[in-house]
């Protein structure tokens, strides 16, 4: 072999290690993925000339506002116990209305903001009640509706407060079965849902001082969800899958509840979300969550506006968020799969667009992974679709894979965009699948109720489906497969590892579910409607006591070997948290510490806010999947 051939030899090879660990050498930090938003939230004053955001301060958020005259930043609120939360709103008179929830003792306060003076102005403080605004009144702009349930915690009222007075009375009192309130433009609830969880009722009354009438009766497989009403107010916009398998957005009379019109109907899945003008009283953009998302505009000034605006933003995703009350000035958000995001102004009479802030700055989306629709048939042949994410510089094949079953199992799907966890497992050279499995909303009514009473059953059988063909298509290294889940994910992670003990190598549970019998007996005394409901679609304890208990994590520990990482918040309101704690002893009893972790975070419910913990958890899921994959 000549010295020529030896050196072209040498850099091929150079050139080939370098291939292989393309993922290493573009190492993202953990805290690139999950630090808090740098801006968020962005909320436009009706008048149009101040812009609200929240923005953290010493690991809370707080409340930031600038004025579009002379573009100056104002820092509004400075808390360093609890944050704002994100459903602040304007009144008509530049005044902000805001929530902190005071996670250690279950309570909850209300402000106001003068905006002119930025003085605080402490409207309420309660404590073992949940408060949430309802809406507002640009006829009376110091009245606010709330929701609460300070009078009974088993349901929710709604009052009217004045924020100049502080004055709070009593507007709707819930007789029992009102779960959902629906007002008008001007703040007036005409439209109500009434549920027993799992028989429900809408409701339709012409203005306050008369009684509400019921329109249509229902059940929990069928979806009748109010949007708006049209500029009338003889008919109102709704989501409607009645007497039809897919979602439709369609006209309903207020008086008769008769279904007027179709307004638009996709014959292969769901209408998942529709953008209303409550100014204008009228529907502008429909998405539907395809492979990616498909957009269809309802009017011609929405096409104009969002035409201008994709235009600017090539190649992204672009929803509006917020408008004035004149609707020229609108706070945009753009993202794509590997972009988290930017917020945006758009000025409607001069088209520009001017960015207000990125929601992560520290992405480079080259760096990242596609996220890429995929299908496969079942063992039964039903049609099952998901979401694979492969590690950019690498091979595609035979790939250490995460598994990540949503949560749910009724009330979610994966949807196409960015999403960080995936983006993260990724960039360490993971495999990401993401499966919506039957019983996931969004592809009908007929897949949604396949799901029925297939807890345990056909659901998990869609993941493990899920997983043996990628490794019948050689993506899936058989041999390093782990299963990543929260909530209901979560307890499909841990029936994966008990029933399927050699498909998978480790999981990650966020709190997880582990016991039907708790989950169910203890729900929040607001969910108590809904009960009856998970009783039809998963099992009643009292007639399906087998099995419910068969599938329950907490009485299959001895079946459970693999090693485990679990997180949990200690104020998560559908835990319980004293039986995780003995579920956790007795694995790490059976398995011994080192293979069962186990991370509790007090003043923490579902999702870490705090930064520090969720940068102390991530740091933890990575040594895991190195050590275990």
């Amino acid at each position: 072999m000549n010295k020529h051939f030896k050196l072209i030899l040498i850099i091929h090879v150079f050139f080939a290690l370098c291939a292989c660990n393309t993922h290493k050498t573009n190492t993202i930090p953990i805290i690139d993925f999950f630090k808090t938003p740098e801006k968020s939230n962005f909320k436009i004053s009706p008048d149009g000339q101040y812009i609200a955001y929240l923005k953290p301060f010493k690991d809370k958020l707080n409340l930031f506002i600038k004025s579009l005259k002379d573009d100056k930043e104002v820092m509004a609120t400075s808390f360093t116990d609890y944050s704002v939360r994100g459903d602040y709103l304007w009144t008509y008179n530049n005044k902000i209305v805001f929530f902190q929830e005071i996670i250690a003792i279950d309570a909850y306060k209300m402000f106001v903001l003068n905006v002119a003076t930025l003085k605080l102005k402490n409207l309420i403080y309660q404590e073992n009640a949940i408060i949430y605004p309802v809406g507002r009144n640009k006829n009376e702009p110091d009245v606010i509706n709330i929701r609460m349930n300070r009078r009974d915690l088993s349901k929710f009222d709604i009052y009217r407060i004045n924020i100049s007075t502080g004055k709070l009375s009593p507007y709707l009192l819930n007789p029992g079965d009102i779960t959902q309130w629906f007002p008008d433009n001007d703040g007036k609830i005409r439209l109500i849902k009434e549920s027993d969880g799992v028989n429900e009722r809408i409701l339709f009354r012409k203005n306050d001082k008369v009684p509400f009438n019921p329109i249509i009766s229902n059940n929990f497989k069928n979806a009748v969800i109010p949007i708006g009403f049209d500029a009338t107010g003889k008919y109102f916009y709704a989501m409607s899958n009645l007497n039809r398998d897919k979602m439709a957005l369609v006209e309903i009379d207020a008086e008769t509840g008769y279904e007027h019109r179709i307004i638009y109907l996709c014959p292969t899945e769901d209408i998942q979300n529709v953008e209303y003008s409550k100014i204008k009283q009228r529907l502008d953009v429909l998405t539907l969550h395809n492979e990616t998302m498909s957009k269809f505009f309802l009017n011609e000034n929405a096409k104009i506006i969002y035409g201008n605006i994709i235009n600017q933003l090539k190649g992204y995703q672009i929803n509006i968020t917020d408008r004035d009350s004149l609707e020229n000035k609108f706070i945009i958000t753009s993202y794509t799969d590997r972009d988290p995001g930017s917020y945006y102004l758009y000025i409607k009479d001069s088209q520009k667009l001017i960015k207000l802030g990125d929601v992560n700055a520290s992405i480079k989306p080259a760096q990242l992974s596609p996220m890429v629709a995929v299908s496969f048939k079942a063992s039964d042949g039903l049609n099952i679709t998901g979401y694979l994410t492969l590690p950019i510089g690498s091979a595609k094949t035979n790939l250490p894979m995460i598994i990540m079953p949503h949560d749910g199992p009724f009330t979610e799907r994966n949807k196409w965009g960015y999403d960080p966890e995936v983006q993260f497992l990724a960039n360490r050279g993971f495999g990401v699948f993401q499966i919506n499995y039957r019983g996931s909303t969004g592809f009908g009514k007929k897949f949604h109720t396949a799901g029925f009473n297939e807890v345990g059953g056909k659901i998990q059988q869609d993941i493990t489906d899920g997983v043996n063909w990628l490794i019948k298509n050689n993506t899936a290294n058989p041999k390093k497969i782990a299963i990543f889940g929260n909530g209901f994910g979560g307890f499909s992670a841990l029936y994966g590892l008990s029933h399927h003990p050699d498909l998978y190598k480790c999981a990650v549970i966020q709190h997880g579910l582990i016991n039907f019998f708790t989950y169910l007996r203890n729900a929040p005394p607001y969910l108590k409607p809904y009960v009856e409901m998970m009783y039809e679609m998963v099992g009643n304890p009292e007639f399906d006591e087998g099995h419910l208990k068969g599938i329950s994590p907490v009485f299959n520990t001895d079946k459970i070997h693999a090693p485990l990482l679990i997180f949990q918040g200690a104020k998560d309101l559908r835990s319980n948290i004293s039986e995780l704690n003995q579920f956790v002893r007795v694995l790490q009893k059976q398995n011994g510490n080192d293979n069962v972790r186990y991370f509790l975070k007090r003043n923490e419910r579902t999702s870490f806010k705090s930064e520090s913990n969720r940068m102390q958890m991530y740091t933890e899921i990575e040594d895991f999947l190195n050590k275990n994959m």
